[in-house]
């Protein structure tokens, strides 16, 4: 399938460019940047965006914050309908300088649709709409779905890393995947440590907290996603809420039963 058009973000007159993407299952995007920042939001359908130091799980109500210059590949989990919202140099100053996920609230959720949807960019509605999108993207709580990655200096370890948030089920050992990634278990073992700060089953938890994040979100039933990572409903619950302070049926926007 041909890679959609880059957009042209030559234009410096206009303060933001919204663009509207549909991407299948199973596409990766290679990594990039842009000159502009860029508001990476999930309509429909889950994705990892990936930066240098930390993938990112964006299921529907939430949102990636890229500031101008980041280098950032996606790989699309589930059919994917993504609004981008591109601010231009001066406006991207006035969010963080850093990777951020928020959460998108019903009124910054029509206010990006209606960016997209707006063919007068010129108009005064268009500019009011540009103005409290800013106002929304500011004031929207941050969130926490984020887990470490390393950078390239050992392949093996990010083929692991990257086969892992495609099937971060406990039924994939570790012994499977060193072999996979060409490398000994101590090896492996070694370079989790020095490379990311952790070993090989925290790492894991990590991926698979935010993926069951993203699922609770999407309404996923708790009992599918403990079978989908590996675990029987109970154990899944201890994990998360070990992991989180809570069960996973109390979740914030997740009102699921166990």
């Amino acid at each position: 399938m041909a890679l959609a058009a880059p957009p042209d973000l030559s234009d410096t007159a206009v303060p933001v460019l919204p663009l509207s993407r549909t991407y299948p299952r199973g596409r990766y995007i290679e990594p990039h940047e842009h000159d502009w920042g860029q508001v990476l939001y999930a309509m429909s359908g889950v994705m990892w965006v990936e930066t240098p130091n930390e993938a990112l799980v964006v299921p529907p109500q939430r949102a990636v914050w890229l500031p101008p210059g980041v280098l950032h590949g996606i790989r699309v989990v589930s059919d994917l309908e993504m609004r981008n919202i591109y601010l231009r140099p001066a406006l991207a100053q006035t969010l963080e300088g850093t990777v951020q996920v928020f959460e998108v609230g019903r009124l910054l959720r029509e206010l990006i649709l209606s960016l997209v949807a707006e063919t007068d960019k010129d108009s005064q509605y268009y500019n009011a709409l540009v103005g409290l999108a800013l106002l929304e993207l500011e004031r929207a709580k941050r969130s926490l779905l984020k887990v470490p990655m390393p950078d390239d200096s050992d392949r093996r370890l990010m083929n692991v890393c990257q086969a892992v948030m495609i099937e971060p089920s406990l039924d994939v050992p570790f012994e499977q995947h060193a072999e996979n990634a060409g490398a000994s278990v101590r090896t492996l073992a070694r370079l989790f440590q020095s490379l990311l700060g952790m070993g090989f089953a925290q790492w894991r938890r990590q991926v698979q907290l935010a993926t069951s994040v993203a699922q609770i979100i999407q309404g996923v039933p708790l009992s599918k996603i403990a079978r989908s990572m590996g675990y029987s409903p109970s154990s899944f619950s201890d994990m998360f809420r070990r992991e989180l302070g809570i069960p996973p049926s109390r979740y914030p926007l997740g009102t699921q039963e166990e």
